[in-house]
């Protein structure tokens, strides 16, 4: 059977996000990998150097927020 895609980029299987919601910390992990390059586009700033270049960098403080709440979100049973 085909493996169902999204944008030519293949779904995350229903097992993984069954054992992340379970707290298997090796599915979590999957999730976050999965979802990194999202998490680093919505992270992107641009940052401007003295001479005023800009640059395009990750803010690290945000990322580590938002893999946090995806975390919490997953793992939450409510």
């Amino acid at each position: 059977m085909k493996q169902p895609t999204f944008n030519g980029r293949a779904l995350l299987p229903m097992s993984i996000i069954e054992a992340a919601r379970a707290g298997d910390l090796l599915a979590v992990e999957r999730v976050l990998r999965y979802y990194d390059r999202y998490i680093n586009k919505l992270c992107t700033r641009t940052l401007y150097e003295e001479d005023g270049m800009p640059h395009m960098r990750v803010d690290e403080y945000m990322k580590h927020r938002l893999q946090a709440k995806l975390v919490k979100a997953i793992v939450n049973k409510n």
